[in-house]
């Protein structure tokens, strides 16, 4: 095999590679994920007292509707969501979470901005994994 058939064939196949990246890449960037769910982040939990799981995003996410998942038994009080523009909401969940499970969707209200996250509630043991997801 001459040096020129070699070079040749090796430029097919990176241009076919890259071909194939490419289009992987743009379908996946072109999925629909008006309905996709997002971690907005995770904290632990600690079994007792008035201490927030707090959850600072290091980027604004857009969020539309919240939902815990916990690692262990959790018993969730509230939730206080602080947006972009500084403002805060609280949204009452007053509701057990089994181990691996996660809450009803709750609403934010409208699509907003979400900086940071304070989850308030007790562990059935010490501590407890709290993930917070987002739908936007």
């Amino acid at each position: 095999m001459s040096a020129s058939n070699y070079f040749s064939s090796v430029k097919v196949f990176q241009l076919i590679m890259a071909t194939m990246l490419m289009l992987s890449t743009s379908l996946a960037c072109a999925k629909n994920d008006d309905r996709d769910d997002i971690t907005l982040g995770r904290n632990i939990l600690l079994g007792i007292g008035e201490h927030a799981a707090t959850i600072p995003l290091i980027i604004c996410r857009q969020a539309k509707e919240i939902s815990i998942k916990a690692e262990r038994d959790v018993f969730i009080e509230r939730v206080v969501v602080t947006y972009g523009d500084e403002k805060t909401r609280t949204i009452n969940f007053d509701t057990d979470i089994g181990k691996d499970k996660s809450s009803k969707w709750k609403s934010l209200g409208s699509r907003r901005c979400v900086k940071k996250i304070e989850v308030y509630g007790n562990s059935n043991r010490s501590k407890a994994g709290i993930k917070v997801m987002g739908r936007k």
